[in-house]
This record gives C-alpha cells, sequence and structure tokens, in this order.
C-alpha cells in the first residue's frame, strides 16, 4: 500500500509531530469527505510500501523524514515552488528556499525522490503568460540536477477557488482570467521546451483536454514506478486515479481538507483561511484524526 500524506494539506509543513505520533502508533483514522464510516489506514512497514509526501515546507518535518527513513520505507516528495506573488500566497516560504529544501531531498535520497510541482499556473493582472514563461525558467534553473520532472496545471476555476480568488482580486486590485485552450497550449509548449532544457519531462496533472503538446506527458503524481526507482526493488500498485484522466497509483490519504492556513487563495482543498486557521489550531496533535469528526 502507497500511503498519501497529503494532497488534501500540508502535513510536513503543519503537522508533523502528528505523523511521527501516528508512525509510532501503527496507524491513522481518517474523515471520509464524502460521508461514509470513517477510515483506518495501517502505518506500519509490513503495511506500507512507500509514502508519497506533498508540501510546500519540509523545514519543520526533518523528525518526520528521519522516522521514516529509519523505518526503511522509501518516499517520494511533490514539492510545490511556484513564485507567485503574495496577493495569492500569502504565507509560503520564498522559492529559493524551496530549492534549497529539494536540493537536499536529491542530495540524500538521489534525484528520483523529489518532484518539483510548478502548480497551478494562475493568470492574472500579476501574473500573464511571459510572467509564467520567465519565473519558471528561473525556478527550472535553480532546480537542474535536482530533479527530473516538473509537474503543472492550469488553474480550475472551482466554485470555493473562484470565490477566493474573486476576494483576494478586490482586495488586492489585481484581475484573473482562464485561458482559452489554444494559449494554453502555447504555454505549456514553452515550458516544456525550458524544462527540458534543464533536464526534466514536463508532465500535466489531470486535464486530459491539453494532452498531446509536445515535450509533455500525463503526470502520475501518486507514482509507484518512481517510487519502485527510490526503494531499489519494485513497488505494485494499479492505477487508480482520484478523478477523469488522474493515472495515479492506488493510495490510501491520511490527510484532511479544509486544514492548511498557508492561505494561497488557489487552493481547492480550502474552503477559506480563516475556517483552516481553526482547524489548526484546534488541532491535537496526539489524536488518531489529523482533523477528527466535527472539528
Amino acid at each position: 500500500m502507497i500511503v498519501s500524506a497529503s494532497y488534501r494539506t500540508d502535513i510536513p509543513a503543519f503537522y508533523g509531530d502528528w505523523f511521527v505520533n501516528r508512525l509510532r502508533a501503527g496507524y491513522a483514522r481518517t474523515v471520509n469527505p464524502y460521508g461514509g464510516p470513517h477510515g483506518r489506514v495501517d502505518l506500519t512497514p509490513a503495511a506500507v510500501d512507500g509514502f508519497v509526501f506533498w508540501t510546500r515546507n519540509l523545514g519543520p518535518f526533518a523528525a518526520g523524514l528521519a522516522a521514516v527513513e529509519a523505518l526503511g520505507i522509501p518516499y517520494t516528495v511533490q514539492f510545490t515552488a511556484t513564485a507567485l506573488p503574495r496577493p495569492l500566497e500569502r504565507s509560503v516560504i520564498g522559492w529559493e528556499t524551496a530549492v534549497a529544501q529539494m536540493r537536499d531531498v536529491a542530495r540524500r535520497r538521489g534525484p528520483r525522490a523529489v518532484v518539483w510541482r510548478c502548480d497551478p499556473i494562475v493568470l492574472t493582472g500579476l501574473t500573464p503568460p511571459d510572467w509564467h514563461r520567465h519565473t519558471f525558467a528561473r525556478l527550472a534553473a535553480a532546480l537542474r540536477g535536482v530533479t527530473d520532472e516538473v509537474t503543472v496545471s492550469f488553474l480550475e476555476p472551482y466554485r470555493k477557488t473562484t470565490r477566493n480568488l474573486d476576494r483576494a482580486a478586490a482586495s488586492a486590485g489585481f484581475t484573473w482570467t482562464t485561458a482559452g485552450e489554444d494559449d494554453k497550449r502555447a504555454l505549456l509548449g514553452d515550458l516544456a521546451a525550458t524544462a527540458a532544457d534543464h533536464g526534466m519531462a514536463l508532465t500535466l496533472c489531470t486535464q486530459p483536454a491539453l494532452d498531446g503538446v509536445a515535450g509533455t506527458a500525463p503526470a502520475r503524481c501518486v507514482d509507484a514506478a518512481r517510487l519502485s526507482d527510490v526503494a531499489g526493488r519494485p513497488i505494485a500498485a494499479r492505477t487508480k486515479g482520484n478523478r477523469p484522466g488522474c493515472l495515479c497509483a492506488e493510495s490510501r490519504d491520511i490527510g484532511a481538507y479544509d486544514t492548511c492556513p498557508h492561505g494561497c487563495v488557489y487552493c481547492y482543498a480550502v474552503r477559506g483561511r480563516d475556517a483552516a486557521l481553526r482547524r489548526y489550531q484546534g488541532h491535537d496533535p496526539a489524536g488518531e484524526f489529523l482533523a477528527g469528526p466535527g472539528s
């Protein structure tokens, strides 16, 4: 079993103590976000083939990585670094710090252990297409040799994402838009060429309508083949995506929605930062659940 930790929240940045406690206990409990019974995920070494960590800041998670390494469980890191302006992501670490953290993972575990996520691509008056071209090139140059893959996607205008972006735009005085397919394909082609120049493949996360752009491929964010390379042994898992077009391997996620207080206004996993802050402040590091029923 592959364990995802977590595309629903940033466990390494905010919930490292809870994660270490759950490793020691050998299990974590989860709330089904769509209703139904609560889950129990076995976290013993016999049950876990590997971890996929999703984060914007590994700095607070040294003890978590050390605990996983001590158990001999392989892991990969999906590390988001976009360098977007503060009105869009108010409290994430600087991209230079993110690059240094990714470089440290690659130094210790090899370049297959970390994937750079420049995700999502948000088109605003502050970040037009040429801003993305130039910023992507700067980050790709800094990450040359650190990773062999960069994953991107364009902003999906979910209802809560649209609401949060509208509020941020009104407050900070910018506009935002969704590009047409031709414009998206042109930008993707340029980013893919830049990525290739720096030794990376560009993959696209669950946007099959944009498949076929030269130099791109569909992403497998929970990637059994990558975990196998890191582990030095085969890790088998069937493909079982989370939505149409998703090619991720089957996994169990131990996170919870509406618990990440980073405050990125484009985030699909948070209805609003105030609610996420309340849940973060009420979090119990000794609890079975990252965020329990009714929290």
